[in-house]
């Protein structure tokens, strides 16, 4: 079975449940109950070094809790072939060997939801998973993963003494699957504080403490085995990456440095079977932090918008526009009335600088911004047309419609287009209202249409195909095929090897480094 990422939802039937322990990787909290540990007074003062695992664990395990959480699970509609009800065919339970305790198992969940055979009209139930959490405030304040607490009904904290108080929600962010829960208490309450991320190397030791397997209070050690981890779970993903052991129910437990400060909350794991082979991902307390205040100051999140797309910078882009190296974010295109356009950024800057931090890459630049505060005032640094401009931006607030484009690919008709011209692989002709129907390009687009792509060419081999549109080659707009000859024998004259290329497709605009012959 191919290894997967996955955090698991938090209110899967009891079946999948079991099948899922058993075959797939998941990471959320599982369905035992708690075997809460012994309560502890002393707690670590921030930056003061532990003088082993068991003191470090003695001291920080009172502020690490349970997460206990329930859902009312209504049936869907009545028995099949009630009146009124869809005949839907009843789900056949597992095949297990005679005898296997799954084999009961099964069986009686089956029967009680009324899929194994006939039974009466179906009640709400509750369903019911773990999780874990940490308390970074004696008033009383938990962070956890959102994945651990969606779509609950009722919120429990169980602390180390096992006191269970009800939780109230402040606040949670999908995107980077960080909760905040705030929980009533007659005394002070044990807590630990978030420490500096980015101050971790590779290879310091860490401490890992959370609710495996519902267990209760459990305790692993391990080193930082990796940073920056990108395992496409979110727009900011920026994961640390340890083998300390971390399992289902350690979601949204802290992973500790030796000095007692948590610096990430653990939240996925990397798995062919679903337990612990040593890697193990963490959101980063520098990354956690701002979100953790703006949700518990605001009960949402409040990030800078800049307001453009991007791309990343391959090196022949990199090539064909003189940067020295692929660095940076490319803007495809800057959106109307958004911040970037106020402030003179535009479609082909490279962005190699934010509010004096360098953009190392495409990923950097959204986590960059998103940290920043809204209505603030940054330098952005960008190459453009072989120099260096900087720009005074004044972030705006990121809206949910404008978080993430929607890129809509609708498959285009193929056509021999008649008075071409052949350049780089691609056959291409003038825009006309023709071709503008069959090709559904808009109406406001304009540029050279691509109606033929050479298998084996270097356009094929960028990904272009027929029906895409060419707006601009070396920065310069093209309206006619020969222009675009003409920008790729100029690139070739002056010994370039790659040209670059902006085409639009379904409306979205990005930009293509070309390879191009200096010998022509």
């Amino acid at each position: 079975m191919r290894p997967i990422v996955r955090k698991t939802s938090m209110f899967e039937t009891l079946a999948r449940r079991a099948t899922t322990a058993l075959c797939i990787a998941t990471f959320a909290a599982g369905m035992f109950a708690a075997a809460p540990v012994g309560a502890q007074d002393r707690l670590p003062a921030p930056g003061a070094p532990a003088a082993g695992f068991a003191d470090l664990a003695e001291r920080l395990l009172p502020a690490v809790v349970n997460i206990s959480t329930t859902q009312v699970v209504r049936p869907q509609g009545g028995a099949p072939g009630q009146p009124g009800q869809p005949n839907q065919r009843r789900p056949e339970t597992p095949q297990f060997p005679p005898g296997s305790p799954f084999e009961e198992f099964f069986k009686e969940f089956f029967d009680r939801q009324g899929r194994g055979g006939n039974s009466p009209d179906q009640a709400p139930r509750r369903a019911t998973s773990l999780g874990s959490g940490f308390i970074i405030d004696a008033s009383g304040i938990v962070v956890t993963n959102n994945h651990v607490i969606a779509e609950a009904d009722e919120i429990k904290v169980i602390l180390q003494d096992n006191t269970q108080l009800s939780a109230k929600l402040l606040g949670r962010d999908p995107k980077t699957d960080l909760a905040v829960l705030k929980v009533e208490s007659s005394k002070p309450l044990p807590a630990v504080s978030l420490g500096n991320s980015d101050g971790v190397r590779i290879g310091d030791w860490v401490l890992a403490i959370g609710n495996p397997f519902g267990l209760g209070g459990t305790v692993t050690a391990g080193i930082l085995s990796a940073r920056a981890r990108d395992i496409n779970a979110g727009p900011y993903d920026d994961f640390l990456q340890t083998d300390a052991s971390i399992n289902r129910g350690n979601s949204g437990g802290p992973l500790f440095n030796m000095a007692g400060e948590v610096i990430g909350i653990n939240t996925a794991i990397y798995s062919p079977s679903g337990g612990s082979i040593g890697i193990g991902f963490s959101i980063p307390s520098s990354l956690a932090k701002p979100v953790i205040e703006q949700l518990r100051d605001f009960g949402r999140t409040r990030r800078g918008w800049l307001g453009v797309n991007i791309q990343n910078v391959t090196d022949e882009i990199a090539e064909s526009l003189g940067l020295d190296k692929a660095k940076g974010a490319l803007v495809a295109r800057v959106m109307e009335k958004g911040p970037a356009e106020k402030s003179g950024i535009q479609s082909g800057d490279v962005i190699v600088k934010f509010d004096g931090k360098d953009v190392t890459d495409m990923r950097r630049l959204p986590r960059l911004v998103a940290e920043t505060p809204v209505g603030k005032a940054v330098k952005v640094d960008v190459w453009r047309k072989n120099q260096a401009v900087t720009l005074d931006v004044t972030l705006g607030e990121l809206e949910e419609s404008e978080q993430q484009a929607t890129q809509t690919q609708r498959p285009r008709p193929q056509q021999q287009g008649a008075a071409s011209i052949e350049a780089l692989g691609m056959t291409l002709t003038a825009l006309t209202p023709e071709l503008r129907e069959k090709f559904q390009v808009p109406e406001r687009t304009k540029g050279v249409l691509v109606t033929k792509v050479d298998d084996g060419s270097t356009a094929a081999e960028r990904g272009l195909r027929a029906g895409d549109v060419i707006v601009e080659v070396a920065q310069q707009e093209v309206t006619q095929p020969s222009q675009v000859v003409d920008k790729v024998q100029e690139a070739r004259k002056a010994n370039r090897r790659s040209v670059l290329v902006m085409v639009e497709r379904a409306g979205e605009q990005r930009f293509v480094g070309l390879p191009v012959d200096p010998r022509g």
